[in-house]
């Protein structure tokens, strides 16, 4: 009899340890990050100055452009709740995704070493391609007309962007550099004829130089990136994510948010590659 009454007072303790337990932990286990943001009533999105992803105002101090932005804003309207920038960076964004700190971080690409620790959406966000920003002078449509010993061609040592060129372009001049800066640099003093990057940061070369022109050459080498999740065993925010953006990229809305800051930040769109893969020719 003494068992089972100290058995039966200890399920009852156990059970009202669990009616004790946090709403938010609850929920947390009922229904995963989606439930979480509407009973939050904000969408946390991860933010870092990065143009064109996201930029801050400097006179407010408010993340108000920039495509990531654009998307975090639209995803929360349509949830019917608080569109909520948090700041992080490229390297603390995993982190701050499993820590709980924001619900998703938009413009990180869906590589096998992330997948293992986030979860990814199943449709790519948009696409980013292999560029140069050359002289305006300098012909150039395809990969073939850089492949000249005449054209001098300044890259970051060591990445991806050096092997393409030296597999495909090995007969232009190709002065490697340390990083993206110092390859741009050497382009900014007329030491070479054209920087070689995956586009976004040319486009915030070409606006500062103010000279140049920025081109995607054929055939073109584009690649997708992503936006990252919590990962969790409920896949309802995930699996709306990838719903979402699917939508914004088959209806062209994203290449459209894509323009709109390109332009408030003084760059003609059309002089920029696009980043819907079926739009560059």
């Amino acid at each position: 009899m003494k068992a089972t009454r100290r058995k039966t007072v200890l399920t009852l303790a156990a059970g009202m340890a669990a009616m004790m337990l946090p709403i938010s932990r609850v929920g947390a286990q009922a229904g995963g990050t989606l439930e979480q943001i509407k009973q939050r009533g904000a969408l946390r999105v991860g933010v870092t100055q990065a143009p064109p992803w996201y930029s801050k105002d400097p006179r407010t101090g408010e993340w108000s452009t920039g495509l990531g932005v654009s998307l975090g804003k639209a995803m929360a309207a349509t949830l019917g709740v608080k569109f909520e920038p948090v700041e992080v960076s490229w390297g603390t964004a995993i982190a701050a995704l499993q820590g709980g700190k924001i619900d998703i971080m938009y413009m990180l690409d869906a590589t096998p070493e992330r997948a293992q620790a986030v979860d990814f959406p199943t449709t790519p966000l948009l696409y980013y391609s292999l560029a140069v920003l050359a002289r305006d002078d300098l012909p150039v449509r395809t990969w073939a007309d850089l492949n000249q010993p005449a054209v001098r061609i300044a890259v970051p040592q060591a990445s991806s962007m050096d092997k393409y060129l030296s597999e495909n372009v090995s007969k232009a001049n190709i002065q490697r550099f340390p990083g993206n800066s110092e390859a741009i640099a050497a382009f900014q003093a007329g030491r070479v004829d054209a920087v070689c990057l995956f586009h976004p940061p040319l486009l915030a070369a070409r606006q500062r130089l103010g000279a140049g022109k920025i081109v995607v050459p054929t055939p073109a080498l584009s690649q997708p990136s992503s936006a990252a999740v919590r990962k969790e065993d409920n896949k309802d925010f995930v699996n709306w994510v990838d719903k979402t953006i699917a939508g914004y990229y088959q209806s062209g809305q994203t290449q459209k948010w894509y323009e709109a800051f390109l332009t408030d930040f003084g760059l003609d769109p059309k002089s920029a590659p696009p980043v819907q893969k079926e739009l560059i020719k």
